[in-house]
């Protein structure tokens, strides 16, 4: 299955959630069954193999260690270094890969200068060894606990500092919405960056931005899962994406790359049937777009 504009493969994003999602060969068979095409994997090494034995597309493997990339201890950055080149490597006989990360620091108290100088000195020992294996750096703009590379002036800073072309994004826009940044615009800036990309949407809910606004916690209502109480995470379709969009300009700038579920929505939740369902009918609604 593949979007109708552009022409990208179809997936998902596979998590260790549920149980389902832990046992890859009833997922590799489930995406068989309903003409998915590509899996995002947690552990790249030896999963890759199967999913591609199985004639499907790996979107992108986990990078192992996140936070020890940005920590302000020399010693465990070198560890986090050699930890992550090893596996690149172990990746590499797979293919070009796509490795996930996201900017977390292993101190976010610290100063998001600081951590940015850790994170840019980390990411320039690591990039020469993508470069020399076609493996790619995919950074998620997940605005966690002290997150880097969440908007257009971390991801402008962090490619100036790193221009390797080694180094690049996960285009996931409802974190931007979720922002207020907008998805279609930032394509046009960092378009050539876009190496992979995650199905998830945004719902803005009006009536609660005006009810608790946007800046403090409520008194007295329940938290929504997957989202605060003015927006929450959908699936494509259920929230304000322009994805038709987004695939034209990514197919005019010869995006070769696909589009996977990243399945965060309370309404496709809970059971393996739920969640099932939630994937496949975002994966619909972008085989239309």
């Amino acid at each position: 299955m593949k979007t109708r504009t552009g022409n990208f493969p179809l997936g998902f994003r596979l998590r260790d959630w549920s149980d389902w999602e832990k046992e890859l060969a009833g997922a590799i068979a489930w995406a068989q069954t309903n003409n998915l095409e590509v899996i995002d994997l947690k552990d790249g090494d030896p999963s890759s193999q199967a999913v591609i034995e199985a004639g499907l597309r790996v979107g992108s493997v986990d990078l192992p260690e996140w936070q020890g990339m940005i920590s302000p201890d020399k010693g465990k950055r070198a560890e986090a270094v050699a930890q992550n080149a090893a596996y690149i490597r172990a990746c590499a006989v797979f293919g070009p890969m796509n490795h996930f990360v996201v900017m977390l620091p292993d101190q976010p108290e610290l100063s998001r200068a600081e951590n940015f100088d850790y994170m840019v000195e980390s990411f320039s020992q690591l990039a020469p060894v993508m470069e020399a294996h076609e493996a790619r750096l995919v950074i998620e703009g997940w605005p966690g606990p002290g997150a880097l590379c969440c908007t257009p002036e971390g991801y402008r800073a962090f490619f100036k500092a790193c221009p390797s072309q080694a180094l690049g994004i996960t285009y996931d826009p409802s974190h931007l919405l979720r922002m207020g940044i907008d998805p279609l615009r930032f394509l046009h800036e960092f378009g050539d960056r876009v190496f992979h990309v995650h199905g998830k949407d945004l719902e803005l809910l009006a009536e609660n931005l005006y009810e608790y606004g946007s800046e403090q916690p409520p008194t007295f209502a329940q938290p929504i899962r997957f989202g605060a109480l003015h927006w929450r995470y959908t699936i494509p379709g259920h929230g304000i994406m322009r994805w038709t969009e987004a695939f034209r300009f990514l197919a005019a700038n010869h995006y070769a790359g696909c589009v996977s579920i990243e399945l965060e929505d309370a309404n496709f939740a809970d059971t393996e049937e739920a969640e099932k369902f939630g994937i496949l009918q975002g994966v619909r609604f972008l085989a239309g777009c």
